[in-house]
C-alpha cells in the first residue's frame, strides 16, 4: 500500500471513529426542534438534537401561554418546553449541548460540525429560530415575559385596558401596534428615526386608530417597575431630554433575526435572512430541512413551530427511505 493510501485510509477510520453517526441531526431544542425529534425518533430513526442554551429556546421564558391547544388554563413557557423534552428522552432522543459550527455535505451523509465534536446523518433539520438583539434595554431582562413581550398575538389578551409601548417603527411593529388596539386603552409607537420605515399602507392603517400615538426621534431607555411594569424613560434624540411615561407594558420589534449564521452560504435564503422551504419544508438542499421560526413565513407561533416540525421530519424519514431503495 502507497503512502498516500494508507494516510487516506487513516483519515477516514479516523473519521468514523470520531464522528457519530445517526440518521436525524436536529440542531436547535425549541419547540420545532423538540417535536421534529419525537417524530423521527418514534419513526424508529436515531435522532440527535443539537441545542447550546436551554432546552425550549425563548419558550422557556414565556410567563403564561394561553393559546396552545389542550391547556384550557394555560401553562408556562418552561413547563410546556420540559414536557416535551421527556417525550423526547422517552422516544430515545439523543440531546447534545453544543453550539453547531458549520455544515459540511458529502455525496451520502451531512457532516455537522460543533465546538464539542462532529456528527453524521443522513438528514438534517434547521429549527434554530431566531435570535435577539445582543444588546438589551435596561430593565428587559428583569420585566420580560411579565410585561416585556415581543409578539402581540401571543400576549396581546394579558394587556387588556393597559398602556403600552411598541419600540420600532417597520411593518412588524406597526403591525402588532394595530393588532394591539382590541387590548390596550393606548398604544405609543416609539421609533428613533424621523420617518416610520413601515410601508405606507401599513402606516395610513396605523394612523386611523384613535388609541395609537407616535413618537418619533426617540428610544426606551429603561423599563421600570415594582413587580410590574409601570413606567418607561424615554429619550429624545432631539433634545437629549428624558422622560418618564406610566405604562403597563412594552412590546419590542427591535434587532431579532434568524439564528443561522453556522450555514453561510450553504442554503438559500431570502431578503431578510431567513431560509426559504417549500411546503415540505425542504430547503435548497437536498436532504437539509428547516421548521420554525427560522424559516420565511408569515406567522410565527408555538403552534405553527409545531406543525412545521411535524411535516419536517415526514419530509425527513421520506428522504431517508428513499435513499435506502
Amino acid at each position: 500500500m502507497s503512502q498516500i493510501t494508507s494516510q487516506l485510509s487513516e483519515e477516514v477510520i479516523d473519521r468514523e471513529e470520531s464522528n457519530q453517526r445517526y440518521d436525524v441531526i436536529i440542531i436547535g431544542g425549541g419547540p420545532a426542534g423538540l417535536v421534529a425529534s419525537i417524530y423521527t425518533a418514534r419513526a424508529n430513526l436515531d435522532t440527535i438534537l443539537i441545542e447550546k442554551g436551554p432546552l425550549g429556546g425563548q419558550l422557556s421564558w414565556i410567563k403564561q401561554i394561553d393559546n396552545y391547544p389542550g391547556f384550557p388554563e394555560g401553562i408556562s413557557g418552561a413547563e410546556l418546553a420540559s414536557l416535551m423534552e421527556s417525550q423526547a428522552i422517552r422516544f430515545g432522543v439523543k440531546i447534545e449541548k453544543a453550539s453547531v459550527i458549520d455544515i459540511k455535505i458529502e455525496p451520502d451523509i451531512k457532516i455537522v460540525k460543533t465546538d464539542t465534536r462532529n456528527f453524521e446523518g443522513k438528514a438534517v433539520i434547521i429549527t434554530t429560530g431566531i435570535s435577539k438583539k445582543k444588546q438589551t434595554i435596561d430593565g428587559e431582562e428583569k420585566f420580560k415575559g411579565i410585561g416585556v413581550s415581543y409578539c402581540a398575538i401571543c400576549d396581546g389578551p394579558f394587556f387588556r385596558n393597559k398602556d403600552i409601548a411598541i419600540m420600532g417603527g417597520g411593518d412588524e411593529a406597526l403591525e402588532e401596534g394595530i393588532f394591539l388596539t382590541q387590548y390596550a386603552r393606548k398604544v405609543t409607537i416609539i421609533h428613533s428615526q424621523d420617518k416610520l420605515t413601515a410601508g405606507e399602507e401599513i402606516q395610513k392603517m396605523a394612523k386611523k386608530k384613535e388609541n395609537i400615538s407616535f413618537l418619533l426621534n426617540s428610544m426606551i431607555t429603561k423599563i421600570a417597575g415594582a413587580e410590574k411594569v409601570e413606567f418607561i424613560e424615554v429619550l429624545d434624540l432631539n433634545t437629549g431630554n428624558t422622560n418618564q411615561l406610566p405604562m403597563g407594558g412594552v412590546f419590542l420589534y427591535i434587532g431579532t433575526r434568524p439564528a443561522k449564521d453556522f450555514l453561510g452560504q450553504l442554503i438559500e435564503l431570502d431578503q431578510h435572512g431567513y431560509i426559504i422551504t417549500d411546503e415540505d419544508m425542504k430547503t435548497s438542499v437536498d436532504g437539509i430541512f428547516a421548521a420554525g421560526d427560522v424559516r420565511n413565513k408569515k406567522v410565527r407561533q408555538i403552534a405553527t413551530a409545531v406543525g412545521d416540525a411535524v411535516t419536517a421530519a415526514t419530509s425527513a424519514r421520506k428522504y431517508i427511505q428513499r435513499q435506502k431503495i
